[in-house]
């Protein structure tokens, strides 16, 4: 019976029909409901893993077993797993291998727009790169045949408008292959110079043998057109917009395995047409191949390196119509991100805003602490940067140890923080890091996490405990503060600035839009008393608003936190009758 599914979700249903046994990833948008959907299937065993590298090595671990075994991540997640990958690129398999990397042009939730095509490249892995739901599913199932096949793993790479778009599947049963008997082997897996000097022989002979592949393989296909004055060449999303846009007018070559790309096939699509325009978003990776192989083709010229393309932008480009638009008779007024009514971080921000620090952040929902009206961030690099990077500061700037924090989650600090705060310890910095455990991974939906107390399917498990975690590292000062307190934050903050050597504020309540979480419910503004100061604006809570001159909260939205009542000079907010 056929389906309609998201990417993600029929990726997913790849793994199951094809036997995956096996799933170790770390949550990360667009790519995070692959190993959220696979947890479904009872048949196979899922984890979250604290980052995208422990994720990597136990698929590699589960695979060396003798099962089918993937990992999934974003494209910044394999930058954290870019040091297995190149290794296992040398030592091959046993069972299949499978790793998904989603890409995320536009950068809708993201701090980059790396193309994850340079890695397969650079690892010298095949990559197969699906365009909708269907080839998502398939290219799956295809990724563990060809993963046996050529004694590889293989990069499976989404986008996000392919992860998080729906079409149509049709689902198949699974099918379980034998497992592979384990065969000690340490020329094979042991990567001491010796054994990794023959494997290195060993993957330039797979790549020749994937090239002849790539030449045939209905992967990359070419679809006849009306007209041979243009010829497109598309992968992902861009051969969707092309397909849409022009229909059979053109012929195109629809490339699905992107690594190693074809030759012969190539040059016989150029040789049919009399010109060559390839669509791709990013880097021009197919485009610079082209030319490799002596072709004059025209891409990044007339698409450009940034953003996401769309179905308007490449008819613009090729000279076919465009559909004209339609405006609102009204302007819209633009609405920037904030965080949630009664996010447990408000507090905390406000407090780092008002003492006029300098505020090392990190990855999460909490970068929104940012934004203005709370402005409490002065950088965000990576996952555990902030921790590190305070370090390095403060070394540097030692005058500035009581004017300079670290924030990072809870999540973010099992991902890899820790290791940053070992090195604070070791080399005895005095700096101030504060965790900010909300009790969930929250900037990717909700997802447990080492420190939550459950697994990823919801089961008790081992809790990690962070103030232990914290002083068994060599951190002396460790204390716990309520966000929703503002003057107990203000008072750890400038106590542990004060300090002489370094410290850990955990700043803990948990995420407002948790289902146990109870709220006391909304509070209200006593009009009356209302002087119109906007001092309960200063927070930045979507709840709030000025009308009339007056303060008003939208009790829809508000969950009775309280902290905007703790601002107010004249008491006019609190619990009333409505």
């Amino acid at each position: 019976m056929k389906k309609l599914m998201l990417g993600n979700e029929a990726a997913a249903r790849g793994l199951y029909e094809a036997g995956c046994s096996f799933v170790s990833s770390y949550p990360g948008t667009p790519s995070t409901e692959i190993t959220e959907e696979a947890a479904k299937y009872p048949e196979i065993y899922a984890e979250w893993a604290p980052n995208e590298k422990v994720a990597m090595e136990s698929a590699f671990g589960a695979s060396l077993s003798g099962v089918r075994s993937f990992c999934g991540m974003k494209h910044v997640g394999l930058n954290v797993a870019a040091d297995p990958l190149f290794t296992i690129a040398y030592t091959g398999v046993n069972a299949g291998m499978l790793i998904a990397v989603a890409d995320d042009p536009g950068m809708h939730s993201s701090q980059n727009e790396q193309d994850s095509r340079h890695y397969a490249i650079a690892a010298k892995l095949p990559m197969l790169e699906p365009a909708d739901s269907a080839e998502a599913l398939a290219f799956a199932k295809l990724g563990y045949e060809l993963s046996e096949q050529f004694d590889t793993p293989v990069l499976l790479k989404l986008c996000t408008r392919v992860a998080h778009s729906q079409s149509v599947v049709e689902p198949a049963e699974r099918v379980l292959p034998e497992r592979k008997p384990y065969q000690k082997d340490p020329m094979k897996y042991v990567m001491m110079p010796a054994g990794a000097k023959a494997r290195h022989i060993a993957v330039e002979k797979r790549m020749e043998a994937l090239r002849e592949y790539a030449e045939t393989t209905p992967l990359n296909r070419i679809e006849p057109g009306l007209e041979f004055s243009l010829g497109l060449i598309a992968d992902s999303t861009s051969y969707q917009y092309v397909k849409e846009v022009c229909g059979d007018r053109y012929p195109v070559l629809k490339l699905g395995l992107i690594n190693p790309l074809p030759d012969k096939l190539i040059r016989d699509f150029a040789d049919g047409v009399d010109k060559v325009i390839v669509v791709e978003e990013l880097d021009g990776v197919i485009e610079e191949h082209c030319r490799a192989l002596g072709l004059d083709v025209t891409g990044k010229e007339l698409f450009g390196p940034l953003g996401e393309l769309s179905q308007n932008l490449v008819a613009e480009k090729l000279g076919l119509p465009v559909p004209a638009g339609r405006a609102l008779d009204e302007k819209i007024p633009p609405r920037p991100p904030v965080m949630c009514a009664g996010c447990p971080h408000r507090g905390l921000f406000y407090t780092l805003h008002k003492l006029k620090l300098t505020v090392f952040g990190d990855i999460g929902c909490y970068t929104l602490g940012a934004t203005a009206p709370l402005s409490a961030m002065d950088t965000t690099i990576c996952m555990g940067a902030s921790v590190s990077g305070i370090h390095g500061y403060l070394k540097a700037y030692p005058e500035r140890a009581d004017k300079t924090v670290a924030v990072i989650g809870d999540s973010t600090f099992m991902h890899s923080g820790i290791t940053g705060l070992v090195n604070v310890a070791y080399n005895e910095s005095p700096a101030t890091v504060i965790i900010l455990d909300n009790s969930i991974t929250g900037m990717t939906g909700h997802q447990q996490n080492p420190t939550t107390g459950f697994n990823l399917k919801g089961d008790p498990c081992t809790k990690i405990d962070l103030e232990s975690l914290c002083r068994a590292v060599g951190i002396r000062r460790v204390r716990v503060v309520d966000p929703y307190d503002l003057a107990a934050c203000e008072t750890a903050v400038k106590e542990e600035l004060a300090a002489p050597e370094s410290s850990v504020i955990i700043s803990r309540r948990p995420c407002a839009l948790l289902k146990y979480v109870k709220h006391p419910g909304p509070i209200a503004v006593d009009a009356e008393k209302c002087v119109g100061c906007k001092s309960c604006m200063r927070i930045g809570c979507p709840s709030i608003s000025i009308r009339e001159g007056k303060a008003v909260i939208d009790a829809t939205q508000c969950t009775g936190c309280g902290v905007c009542a703790q601002l107010c000079p004249v008491s006019a907010i609190g619990k009333k009758e409505v």
